[in-house]
């Protein structure tokens, strides 16, 4: 079949079809306005309830911060160092040896007292809006299949990141701007499968910035102007090339999501030359604002995620660094320098949302794929624990000023009030407005969700 051969009826819908495009984008080139028809699958979406938070900003410790370094002081570490009880004889990843006691002093902060370590005092003195979630568990003490569990809800590489999900279920507000962006200076060791769309229209999948060096917006992402057309002529192209397109996908049947991607990508490429730069320029904020920040990527990351959910994007990743920098096998010393990078710009960012009234709708997350042991590994080093960790929230509808759950006296196991990652994704997604056993995709003959089929919400965190 000739594919440039229509029947009568095809002919006048897309001829229809074509005048009623080429007679819209002269309207808006008249008027001045360079914009694209309002159906896309990115457009705000009603939650199944009213949500606490319409956003989301991650603050990822890749690598596994240790908890009762941090936030779970544990002063039978110190009582006990040395020794390896039968409740610390617990199976992990490598060989390990005695208790360790944590080089750090812990102090309460805040109305509530909650004890944090002093490698976080900008944190500490914000601990009256923070929830410390202590009884946190996962499944395997390995990077790769935890950073998925975190990101995906499955330790496999096969499901779309949290993300893709919120995409999916709400939209993003800003149709100029990837709803979903992730600040990552380098990559993790699983790399962009943290935060892909799998199965899900690829629309929905994570933009990834590397933000490791220049923070000048033509830098900050590659190829974002086009220096040899102006905008007049890449609308045109890009409308021709829409058309082209669409008559490819209507030729298979109207549909193919991998076809309907490439066309909102176009798109998004497009609107994003003028406020993508300008929402990642720094120098627009003031001296002051840079300044209670702090300098160094991840402060410059903590800014521009302020600055991403301000303007509608609806979750922010924040990775820490390249690889998995908190995996402090030789020296858990090492904590103190990566918590003195991350301290300041954290509480200048809490402290940010609040005076713009953005807190209460922007749910921050703090942790990492899984925390550490509380026994010895290479005489000063820790290693991988996914019995019992340490993860926070803050602001989007979260009680502050709380801990919830505890590990056992030694900080190894999540023994009371246990929370897994399941539980996690469902109360992010409840406070989200979205009911965790009905934001569902049918692929492959079968319904999947974020949290599969578990997952509680943890209702005594919600304020």
């Amino acid at each position: 079949m000739n594919p440039f051969t229509f029947t009568r009826r095809e002919s006048l819908h897309r001829m229809g079809t074509g005048m009623g495009v080429l007679g819209l984008a002269g309207i808006l080139a008249d008027e001045g306005v360079l914009a694209s028809s309002s159906g896309t699958p990115l457009a705000p979406k009603q939650p199944h309830f009213a949500p606490r938070a319409k956003h989301i900003i991650h603050l990822f410790m890749n690598g596994g911060p240790s908890q009762v370094d941090t936030f779970d002081p544990k002063p039978a570490l110190e009582k006990y160092n040395g020794q390896r009880p039968s409740d610390a004889d617990l199976k992990t990843e490598r060989r390990t040896g005695g208790l360790l006691m944590s080089p750090f002093k812990f102090k309460k902060y805040g109305k509530s007292g909650i004890e944090v370590s002093d490698i976080f005092p900008h944190v500490g003195s914000c601990i009256d809006d923070i929830c410390v979630i202590r009884s946190m568990h996962t499944n395997i003490p390995n990077h790769e299949p935890s950073l998925l569990m975190m990101n995906s809800g499955e330790s496999q590489p096969t499901r779309p990141a949290m993300g893709s999900w919120l995409l999916y279920g709400l939209g993003t507000e800003n149709q100029n701007l990837p709803g979903f962006v992730v600040l990552c200076p380098g990559k993790p060791v699983v790399g962009p499968q943290l935060w892909s769309n799998s199965f899900l229209p690829g629309i929905y999948q994570g933009t990834h910035i590397n933000h490791s060096g220049s923070v000048d917006p033509k830098k900050v992402i590659a190829h974002i102007s086009n220096s040899y057309l102006p905008q007049s002529a890449q609308r045109e192209q890009l409308d021709l090339l829409t058309k082209m397109n669409e008559m490819h996908l209507a030729r298979r049947g109207g549909s193919d999501n991998r076809l309907e991607a490439r066309i909102e990508s176009l798109e998004m490429a497009f609107r994003m030359q003028s406020e993508a730069q300008e929402v990642f320029d720094l120098a627009k904020e003031t001296k002051e604002m840079r300044e209670s920040y702090g300098s160094g990527q991840f402060a410059n990351g903590c800014l521009t995620a302020r600055r991403l959910v301000e303007s509608g994007v609806r979750m922010v990743q924040l990775y820490y660094g390249n690889g998995q920098p908190w995996d402090d096998h030789g020296n858990i010393k090492g904590h103190a320098d990566k918590a003195r990078n991350v301290d300041k710009p954290i509480a200048a960012l809490i402290n940010d949302l609040k005076q713009r009234d953005l807190l209460k709708d922007t749910l921050i997350v703090w942790g990492g794929e899984f925390g550490r042991t509380p026994v010895a590994e290479n005489g000063n080093g820790r290693d991988h624990n996914h019995h019992g960790f340490t993860m926070w929230l803050a602001g989007g509808g979260v009680k502050g000023g709380m801990t919830y759950g505890s590990t056992d006296e030694f900080g190894f196991a999540a023994v009371e009030k246990k929370v897994h990652v399941h539980d996690l994704h469902a109360t992010i997604l409840h406070l989200m407005g979205l009911n965790h056993e009905k934001l569902t995709f049918r692929y492959s003959g079968r319904d999947f969700r974020l949290t599969d089929v578990h997952g509680r919400i943890v209702e005594e965190i919600v304020a």
